[in-house]
């Protein structure tokens, strides 16, 4: 079980997250110690939304073609509406969330980012939250919707909005501590 302030957490990303849902989690978890990597489609600078209008950028340290998961504790995928639709019809990307979910390391995802577990097909008979629009999406992936702060199936964590970022990112420090999580087939 990997202790927090040796874990190594991947954000993926692209342009159009939720600034704070990518930069929360990213600046918390680096400050309890964790390796924090950003990956992305492609490697540069990707642009944040923020109360509705565009906002600053960070820097992509990886692409999705390059990631392993055998190199990360953890995958954590901010929201936005934007991000996670472009993400979801990504290959690469696509590859990444279907492999984090597969090997039962931490997958966690807030707001619009479950859009990437249905996608995934990782829903099917588990516990879920999200933003409330996409509700009836996550509904017809085969989850139980829950309307909770945070809610946590078998390492799979997910989120409904930025209120809800300090469960978020404790939920995750939890799972991670945990270990490896057997996970039935979704």
């Amino acid at each position: 079980m990997p202790s927090i302030d040796t874990a190594r957490i991947l954000i993926l990303a692209t342009d159009g997250y939720e600034r704070s849902e990518l930069r929360v989690p990213r600046d918390e978890l680096s400050k309890r110690g964790a390796t924090v990597t950003i990956a992305s489609p492609e490697k540069r600078a990707i642009k944040g939304w923020d109360k509705g209008d565009w906002s600053d950028t960070v820097d992509v340290d990886l692409t999705a073609k390059d990631v392993f998961v055998r190199d990360f504790d953890a995958l954590v995928l901010p929201g936005g509406q934007i991000n996670p639709d472009i993400l979801r019809k990504d290959a690469d990307a696509m590859r990444v969330v279907t492999d984090f979910v597969q090997s039962g390391k931490v997958v966690a995802a807030i707001c619009h980012a479950p859009w990437l577990l249905v996608e995934a097909d990782a829903l099917k008979g588990r516990k879920a939250t999200s933003y409330a629009s996409i509700r009836k999406d996550v509904e017809n992936a085969g989850a139980q919707w829950v309307d909770a702060k945070v809610v946590n199936d078998h390492g799979i964590i997910t989120s409904r909005s930025p209120d809800d970022l300090d469960a978020f990112v404790a939920k995750i420090v939890e799972e991670i501590e945990e270990g490896r999580h057997d996970r039935r087939a979704a």
